[in-house]
């Protein structure tokens, strides 16, 4: 097969959140196996700074946008340890920007155009080539026109015979923009109705790409499932259980080359689970001294790496972490950078509370590896959370994570109970109901299972230690979904 990627970001070049590991990770195992694989995304100015090898080539087409016509120019570079060719569509207008979607907080006015020109630039790239595309696979709100374009427009054999599968990495981001936009499109306005590209008077490109993409899917099959209804499918529930035959769910894998104790430069003692006992006990004494915590080896430490916000759970971490303030037998590590009001709060709560508290309002990625091996616990108390990867990190850091019970959470920690520690499949705590009281109780579980029984704290973080959750494995399911929905496609070109 040959996979084509279209994405707005993708590591190493350009990234925001978790989309950009997904596609500068999961090609590379697509080509691994075997296939072509090339991805398309902006010719960014954070992209000529990354210090990978980006060359030009005489490839530059026009692109309708609207009623003008905009020149689109290719450069050309290799996804790294891979075959994976890396086609950068450059319009200075549009991409040579400090932001990739916005700055200072705010979104860029004429996002709407640029990934309308981006979007008519990955088609116009294919044919120009040319490539063989088998499928395209398309990812959020940036690229949801592709779908669209492709059976609206792509009536050329080599565009007829793409599939597309369009990946949601969190639904709540849309791109919604003013109705008047779709003559941006340049789709006849027949298609801007309710079913179709019309979202409560707007244009919604997330809702055009699933309503025309051959197949979707999400990052967790519990997410897949939440989303087809309220509040997590965010208005567009009924979209997605009109089209819950073609849509699925597949958790994003793990990059050990940088997330393994037993390989990890960032710490002061690598380990493996053969030795973590070991390991762990120096790993946390070191985050102990760093951040300025009491040393003390019996005390459990609670680690928390993420962005500061409501949605991942600090709504009821916090007043947790303040009741629990002057107890003894508990220790906090928080790293992270978000909304303002949580900033101070963590803040004063480290300065009243020193020793026991050691808060960092930054993002460190040596300090992030060194709270996943030096902590006992890892909070993961997200209100939604399509996918996760701390949790997995954690897992394989034999740090057991604590979760609410919601979307990749839900799919990939086993929690602790009767049934779960007997049979020895238990790899953290978790907890159903979203409130402070629950979030506390199954803190105070983990605990007491840590002071109280050693032989079972060992078994699980044994056995968390032990999981597989690689790109491989993802990267095999996404396999099967690529034959399957290229299949569907040849099937239905047949029947027209």
């Amino acid at each position: 097969m040959h996979i084509c990627f279209a994405t707005s970001e993708a590591v190493p070049y350009a990234k925001t959140g978790g989309l950009a590991d997904v596609c500068g990770v999961l090609p590379r195992e697509i080509a691994r196996a075997g296939h072509t694989v090339s991805l398309v995304m902006p010719a960014y100015r954070s992209v000529a700074h990354r210090g990978q090898s980006i060359e030009s080539t005489p490839i530059e087409f026009e692109v309708p946008v609207g009623s003008k016509s905009v020149k689109a120019e290719v450069l050309l570079g290799q996804l790294p340890e891979s075959e994976v060719s890396v086609y950068f569509i450059r319009q200075d207008d549009y991409f040579d920007r400090d932001g990739i979607y916005g700055e200072g907080g705010a979104d860029y006015e004429d996002n709407c155009e640029r990934f309308v020109f981006f979007s008519r630039a990955v088609l116009k790239l294919i044919e120009q080539v040319p490539l063989d595309v088998d499928l395209l696979h398309t990812h959020d709100w940036t690229t949801g026109l592709i779908p669209a374009y492709l059976k609206i427009e792509g009536d050329s054999e080599r565009l007829a015979r793409i599939a597309t599968l369009m990946t949601v990495h969190n639904l709540a981001y849309q791109g919604t923009f003013w109705h008047w936009d779709m003559l941006l499109t340049g789709i006849d306005w027949k298609y801007f109705n309710w079913q179709q590209m019309e979202f409560h008077g707007d244009l919604n490109l997330l809702k055009t790409g699933l309503v025309f993409a051959d197949a979707i899917n999400t990052v967790s099959p519990r997410y897949a499932e939440e989303i087809q209804s309220p509040p997590l499918g965010c208005g567009l529930e009924t979209v997605l259980r009109a089209r819950r035959s073609v849509l699925s769910g597949i958790i994003n894998g793990v990059d050990y080359r940088t997330w393994d104790p037993a390989e990890d430069r960032y710490l002061v003692r690598p380990y493996g689970v053969d030795n973590y006992r070991e390991g762990k006990a120096e790993c946390k004494r070191a985050l102990q001294r760093e951040l300025g915590l009491k040393p003390d080896p019996d005390r459990p430490l609670i680690g928390f790496v993420g962005r500061l916000a409501g949605q991942k759970g600090l709504e009821l971490a916090v007043p947790v972490m303040q009741a629990w303030a002057e107890r003894e037998d508990v220790q906090w590590a928080i790293l992270g950078t978000g909304e303002k009001r949580l900033e101070k709060q963590l803040r004063d709560l480290a300065t009243e509370n020193p020793g026991r508290i050691g808060v960092v309002i930054d993002f460190s990625e040596p300090l992030a590896h060194r709270i996943e091996a030096g902590s006992d616990l890892f909070l993961m108390p997200s209100e939604y959370e399509p996918c996760g990867l701390n949790q997995l990190y954690s897992l394989k850091y034999g740090t057991l994570p604590v979760v609410h019970e919601t979307g990749g959470l839900a799919d990939t920690v086993t929690g602790a109970n009767e049934e779960t520690l007997a049979s020895g499949s238990a790899t953290g705590f978790s907890f159903q109901s979203y409130t402070q009281a629950a979030l506390a109780q199954t803190l105070e579980v983990a605990l007491s299972l840590y002071r109280d029984h050693p032989e079972l704290w060992q078994q699980m973080v044994t056995v968390a230690m032990q999981q597989d959750w690689s790109w491989q494995q993802s990267a095999a399911r996404y396999l099967a979904l690529y034959r399957q929905t290229i299949a569907r496609h040849q099937a239905t070109v047949l029947t027209t």
